[in-house]
């Protein structure tokens, strides 16, 4: 049965930091979107990989990839800082980690993501040594969220600026649901077939503050997190389990199994 189609993809080349929409993109078993999350920054205080719950400036970034990722592999990233100063992480080291500490107002460095089986040093040490793991993801390397749960929440806080990128979905399907759904809660058991790739929809995502965090020209509102505390208890989208992999584009149309 089909269920809308595809109307937006985006990827977010640096943790917590803005990304871009993609027209078409593979999607993997292990990484989703290629190049998703492919970088992140540490926080040299703590020694730990920090995001914007921690470091709510990063936000304010914006990263993109200087050639397309394809496979685990994480390219080079173009990083336009608030006030808009640019450096790249294949840039001079110094120079990178000065730019994002001064922006940032933290002292932190750029960490690529380990690739696995792979024992070379990356550009600040051996990943293993920044406690994260071979992945910058929460939970699941794929997520989805439908138009009509975003129209849902723009129903119930009119005044708000609801936006796709609050939320750093990856896939948004434009679906034709009565007002106050959210259709993709539904399908949580279940196989989608987009494009040519196979999901299992695994889970809601449980949402923080992060999503009512200013960025671009989006304010800070607080009344995201409440509002969706009220109706969803904090969940907002959906993970997604990669089954058969292929291409996805804007435009394909989802069908659910």
């Amino acid at each position: 049965m089909q269920v809308g189609e595809i109307s937006q993809l985006w990827r977010f080349p640096v943790k917590s930091m803005r990304g871009d929409r993609v027209v078409s993109t593979e999607v993997t078993e292990r990484w989703g979107f290629p190049g998703d999350r492919g970088w992140a920054l540490r926080d040299e205080e703590s020694g730990r990989i920090t995001n914007a719950k921690k470091l709510t400036s990063l936000l304010q970034f914006h990263a993109r990839y200087l050639e397309e990722p394809v496979g685990d592999g994480a390219p080079p990233v173009e990083i336009t800082a608030p006030g808009g100063r640019t450096v790249r992480s294949d840039d001079d080291d110094n120079d990178v980690a000065a730019v994002l500490s001064a922006a940032a107002g933290r002292r932190v460095t750029l960490w690529p993501r380990h690739s696995p089986g792979s024992d070379a040093p990356h550009r600040h040490g051996r990943l293993s040594e920044a406690g994260a793991g071979d992945t910058y993801f929460d939970a699941s390397p794929l997520s989805l969220a439908t138009t009509t749960a975003l129209g849902s929440l723009q129903d119930a806080i009119p005044d708000s600026a609801i936006d796709p990128r609050r939320f750093r979905t990856n896939i948004i399907v434009s679906t034709d649901c009565g007002p106050g759904e959210f259709p993709e809660f539904d399908w949580v058991g279940r196989r989608l077939v987009l494009g040519d790739v196979v999901c299992e929809v695994t889970v809601r995502i449980p949402r923080c503050v992060m999503v009512g965090l200013p960025q671009a020209e989006l304010p800070h509102d607080s009344s995201v997190l409440k509002t969706l505390a009220a109706r969803t208890g904090m969940d907002f989208a959906v993970y997604l389990r990669v089954v058969e992999p292929g291409r996805i584009s804007e435009g394909d149309p989802v069908r659910l199994d």
